[in-house]
C-alpha cells in the first residue's frame, strides 16, 4: 500500500499531531512523508528521523505562508502523478482545509477527525465520533486515493531516531494561489491546546465570587470582566503548576473574559488531554463535544446537577474560588514547586 502522510508545520515547526499521523500511518506500512514550505529542508530531515522512508519535498517562497490553493494544487499535482492510496493529515485547521480541497481535485472522499483506525482488505475503516461525540461511527472512503485527517493525540507519536536518513525528492510546486498574504501578528497564548495534556478551563462561573469588590470606576460588565479575570488567575495558576493549557467554555468567550484561543468546544477547540479540569462549567453540550475524549475529567462546581459531572470521573461540589488554590497549592508541594 502507498502511504502518503502531510506534515502540517509553521514556519518550519511541525505540530505535534503530524508526527502523530505519521506513527499511525507506519502502523500500517512504509510511509512518504509530503513537506511543502519555504526553508524546509530540516523538516524533512526530521521527518525522515520520525520513520518516513521517502519525504516529497515542495520547496519554494510561494509556500511560505499556508495559502490553501497552492498546497492543494501541489498534492493533488503530486498524488495524480503518484497514485497513493492512502493520505493521513493531521486534523488541523491547515489540514482540514487542504484535506477538502484535495479531495474535490482528486475526486475522492474525506474520513473526517478520525479517532481509531483499521484495514479491510485494501480499505480504511475509520472510526470518528459523531453527534458531537455522543456516539461513534465506522465508516470507509470507497474511492482512492483514501484521504483520512486524523484527531490530535488519538495516535501514538514515533520514537525519533536521530541521524535516521531516507529519500528526500524535490519536487514542483503548483502556484495558482490568486491572493496575497500582506502581514499577519502572532499572539502569545501559552501551550497550545490541541497538544496540551493537561487542560484546566474555567466558564461563567469563575465571575461569581462575592468576596471581590472591583474598582469603584467601573460600571456593571467591565466590573464583572474584572471579577471574571481574577477568577482566571486562578485557572492560569493551576494549569501553570500542572504544566498545562488555560481553556474556556463559549459563555466565558462570549462575555470577554478571554480571547477565543482559548475556547473549548463544539465551535471552538476539540481537545483529547490526559487530564482536564473544568472550574465553573456547567457543561453545555456544545462544550462536551469538545473535552468529552478527554481521558480524566474533573469538575468542580457549586450547583451538584450541573451537566458536567455526567461526563466527570470525579465531580467536586463547591466554591471553586477555595477549591482552585487548595489544588493548586497542593499540587505545588507534591510536584516540589
Amino acid at each position: 500500500m502507498n502511504i502518503w502522510v502531510y506534515i502540517d508545520h509553521f514556519k518550519g515547526q511541525a505540530l505535534p499531531a503530524s508526527w502523530e499521523a505519521l506513527g499511525a500511518g507506519l502502523a500500517l506500512g512504509k510511509v512518504t512523508a509530503l513537506v511543502f514550505g519555504a526553508e524546509v529542508e530540516q523538516l524533512a530531515k526530521q521527518a525522515c528521523e520520525f520513520g518516513a522512508e521517502e519525504v516529497l519535498q515542495a520547496e519554494d517562497k510561494a509556500l511560505g505562508d499556508f495559502r490553501a490553493e497552492d498546497f492543494a494544487s501541489t498534492l493533488s499535482a503530486l498524488a495524480s502523478q503518484h497514485n497513493p492510496d492512502l493520505i493521513f493529515l493531521p486534523t488541523t485547521t491547515r489540514g482540514r482545509e487542504l484535506a477538502a480541497m484535495s479531495a474535490i481535485d482528486l475526486d475522492t472522499g474525506v474520513l473526517v477527525d478520525v479517532i481509531a483506525i483499521e484495514m479491510e482488505g485494501d480499505r480504511v475503516v475509520a472510526t470518528r465520533p459523531i453527534y458531537a461525540g455522543k456516539l461513534l461511527e465506522k465508516t470507509l472512503c470507497a474511492a482512492n486515493p483514501q484521504i483520512v485527517t486524523l484527531r490530535g493525540r488519538a495516535f501514538p507519536k514515533p520514537v525519533l531516531q536521530s541521524g535516521r536518513t531516507g529519500t528526500i525528492t524535490k519536487v514542483e510546486t503548483l502556484s495558482r494561489a490568486a491572493t496575497t498574504i500582506e502581514g499577519y501578528s502572532e499572539t502569545e497564548s501559552g501551550i497550545n491546546l490541541s497538544d496540551a495534556t493537561v487542560i484546566v478551563s474555567g466558564g461563567r462561573g469563575v465571575s461569581n465570587n462575592p468576596n471581590l469588590i472591583p474598582p469603584n470606576d467601573l460600571g456593571d460588565e467591565e466590573a464583572e470582566i474584572w471579577r471574571a479575570q481574577q477568577g482566571f488567575n486562578l485557572v492560569g495558576e493551576l494549569a501553570a503548576t500542572l504544566g498545562g493549557a488555560v481553556g474556556a467554555s463559549r459563555a466565558a468567550v462570549d462575555a470577554n473574559y478571554v480571547p477565543y484561543a482559548h475556547q473549548v468546544g463544539q465551535t471552538g477547540k476539540v481537545v483529547s488531554p490526559d487530564l482536564y479540569i473544568a472550574a465553573g462549567i456547567s457543561g453545555a453540550i456544545q462544550h462536551l463535544a469538545g473535552m468529552r475524549n478527554s481521558k480524566l475529567i474533573v469538575a468542580i462546581n457549586k450547583d451538584p446537577d450541573a451537566p458536567i459531572f455526567n461526563a466527570a470521573r470525579y465531580g467536586v461540589v463547591g466554591d471553586l474560588f477555595q477549591i482552585l488554590p487548595a489544588l493548586t497549592e497542593t499540587f505545588k508541594k507534591k510536584l516540589g514547586k
